[in-house]
């Protein structure tokens, strides 16, 4: 087989995106097994010879933090224990990106302390996809691979065959990626004046900054744990005349209670990611996932063939295309 060398293992909230992933390249999943203890210690084990494989580790930092942190480290110390030639981490989501600027005293860049740990354990390199910032990359000294489900989600929104519609970024951060949308999309964009008082997840709306009136409105975002942006949001763009509401997040870190809220909320449709393995989301009816599994496996053929992953950052194949939307569904 053409990526019979490749050899992806998966840490506990990987496991179903690191199938994904196998099946996209035709490969197996490595054997291993995490066991906790009763006291919450964390055990990892590799039931294979890695002996001067290169490896590849599957393992989100989402729902459970701080255990899927320090599991991610015991994994690349296990692997590099075992010989392995290099460790490759495939991190879908990495939650503590938020984390990346001291903009108050007294507190931790926390992305920073995630960075040099997972460096220190002994990865070679990183590849993730839709950082909160793009100067994340730098708090790595290792390789970083930054994809993007942009092109995966666009072709989404074109397969809905939507008329007259404008994409929508809730605030001034994400404009910029907001832009990038727009432009594959080929129409006109409208952002949200947002502002955050605190840390308690709670964000304000206070205006739409571009034309809106009469149109489908589509959300853009990379990430919501509470769902509060978007829903506001949506709220404004039907005050200001917008006819229907479609939304896309690249990661779905959405509890309960923000699944409860978007179902009663002005949102037809919201289309996310497999980035982060959610359990809550098989319970909304307006919530439709596909899968970047095959966007991250076309990337790890790539750098095992040492090739250049960077026309994934804006294009993706028509294989990827196909295999990530071939069951969504368009009505």
């Amino acid at each position: 087989m053409e990526n019979a060398g490749i050899k992806i293992f998966a840490g506990s909230s990987g496991i179903a995106f690191a199938r994904k992933i196998c099946d996209y390249l035709e490969v197996e999943l490595g054997r291993s097994e995490t066991i906790t203890f009763s006291e919450g210690n964390t055990f990892v084990r590799i039931g294979e010879t890695v002996r001067d494989k290169d490896v590849y580790l599957v393992q989100s930092i989402g729902l459970n933090p701080n255990n899927e942190f320090v599991e991610i480290l015991f994994w690349v110390d296990a692997f590099k224990r075992a010989s392995a030639h290099s460790v490759t981490v495939i991190m879908p989501y990495f939650s503590y990106a938020k984390g990346d600027k001291k903009d108050e005293p007294r507190v931790s860049i926390r992305a920073r302390v995630c960075a040099e740990s997972i460096e220190l354990a002994g990865a070679d390199r990183i590849v993730a996809m839709d950082l909160h910032s793009h100067q994340i990359q730098g708090f790595f000294k290792k390789p970083v691979d930054h994809l993007f489900a942009l092109p995966v989600l666009c072709e989404v929104i074109m397969r809905m065959r939507l008329d007259d519609f404008v994409v929508v970024s809730p605030d001034a951060g994400f404009a910029k990626q907001a832009r990038k949308y727009a432009n594959y999309l080929g129409t006109t964009m409208a952002i949200g004046d947002k502002t955050r008082k605190d840390h308690k997840e709670r964000a304000e709306i206070m205006d739409i900054i571009g034309d809106v009136q009469g149109k489908t409105a589509v959300i853009v975002d990379d990430f919501s744990l509470t769902g509060g942006s978007i829903v506001e949001l949506s709220k404004c763009l039907v005050e200001r005349g917008a006819k229907r509401i479609m939304a896309c997040l690249s990661h779905a870190v959405l509890n309960e209670a923000a699944v409860r809220k978007i179902e009663a909320s002005a949102i037809e449709r919201l289309i996310v990611t497999d980035s982060v393995e959610n359990p809550h989301l098989a319970h909304s009816a307006k919530i439709q996932c596909i899968s970047v599994a095959p966007l991250f496996g076309e990337a790890i053929r790539r750098i095992h063939r040492k090739e250049s992953v960077s026309p994934l950052f804006e294009r993706v194949p028509s294989k990827v295309v196909a295999c990530s939307t071939d069951a969504f569904p368009i009505d």
